[in-house]
């Protein structure tokens, strides 16, 4: 890189601008839902030319599809249509995958529907925090707070520290059960 340009990016980045490949937001594993755009019913955000898309027939690879599905269900509580997409993927058995699915069934009251998604998630990735987060909150809407709290103490043990984002969810999940 030249001088120049360096002294540009430089410029613009503190500036808080964004330049293509040299600002990169940071999310936590497999959650950028509040920043994915939202489509209309039937279609899906591709990654790639950042613009909705037929669902059916879209060229999408299956990591875009379930970060779509994990949105539509985090941003915008559309469950039915996050487990829709989620269902067009052609390996729906990834950790990430059936995480999301935990997520979303749980979401609609059918808790020991997500329990059983979250434990095969774990069962793929035993070190998937925000999986452990969202298994240690079904736990606490059932009342188990004895298992959420085992979660927590994993939490605790992956991330290094109470600070991490899913510690500290899970946390209060657990202080407060009512929020959830």
């Amino acid at each position: 890189m030249t001088t120049t340009a360096f002294r540009l990016v430089s410029v613009a980045l503190g500036a808080g601008l964004v330049l293509g490949a040299f600002a990169v937001p940071v999310f936590a594993a497999g959650d950028n839902s509040s920043t994915t755009p939202t489509c209309k019913k039937g279609e899906i955000y591709d990654n790639k030319t950042k613009k909705c898309v037929k669902q059916q027939g879209a060229n999408i690879t299956d990591e875009n599809r379930a970060d779509y599905a994990y949105s539509l269900a985090k941003k915008d509580h559309r469950y039915e249509e996050a487990l829709e997409v989620l269902d067009t993927m052609q390996n729906p058995n990834t950790a990430e995958a059936l995480n999301y699915r935990g997520y979303a069934t749980r979401k609609l009251g059918r808790t020991d529907e997500g329990i059983s998604y979250y434990l095969k998630s774990v069962a793929m990735d035993p070190k998937y925090s925000l999986v452990r987060e969202y298994l240690g909150e079904a736990y606490v809407i059932k009342g188990q707070i004895d298992l959420a709290k085992d979660q927590l103490s994993t939490i605790k043990a992956l991330c290094g520290n109470t600070s991490c984002e899913e510690y500290q969810d899970l946390n209060e999940a657990i202080q407060h059960p009512s929020s959830l």
